[in-house]
């Protein structure tokens, strides 16, 4: 580093790139950076050893740390100019409000559905309930209730008929 500073000696400056390049490359791909982003640094750091030899001082630092120094600087610098991606803008989706007829026009027709319900048996309301209402299978009503597959299949047949005459005038 003296030849390089005090005579701007070549040969010089070509022992020092060539130990301390790839020891500067790795420490930038260890901190993140890719290969190719680390090898423009490499020259730009190494491009600035060669026009500051004159500002080493031998008594202030040793060359592997003033070299260092300045490719870690130019890290920091690059990282400051870096453009930074400002995060997304969360959109909170407020719930539609409810229209007021809307909601009327539900209460009717659950009132039809309880009215066309309670006009059911008492055998056919309760297969039904458990089959659409409690999300059991035939064969689970069967094994709670203790009726014949064929008796429940039939319960629930003419009780949905039932229902769908009840309340067909409910919707087109």
């Amino acid at each position: 580093m003296l030849a390089v500073r005090d005579q701007r000696d070549r040969a010089a400056f070509g022992r020092l790139f060539a130990f301390y390049a790839p020891r500067i490359k790795g420490m930038l791909m260890r901190s993140g950076m890719s290969g190719a982003e680390a090898e423009d640094v490499v020259q730009d750091v190494m491009l600035s050893v060669w026009r500051k030899a004159a500002q080493f001082d031998p008594a202030r630092a040793q060359v592997s740390g003033w070299i260092y120094r300045i490719a870690r600087n130019r890290q920091i610098d690059l990282v400051r100019r870096a453009p930074r991606t400002l995060p997304e803008e969360v959109e909170i989706e407020t719930p539609p409000e409810e229209d007021p007829g809307q909601q009327l026009a539900f209460a009717e027709e659950a009132a039809k559905l309880r009215a066309a319900l309670d006009q059911l048996s008492p055998d056919q309301r309760e297969v039904i309930a458990r089959a659409y209402l409690g999300d059991l299978t035939h064969g689970e009503i069967r094994a709670e209730t203790g009726l014949p597959l064929g008796t429940i299949k039939s319960r629930i047949r003419l009780g949905l008929e039932r229902l769908r005459h009840e309340l067909k005038d409910l919707r087109p």
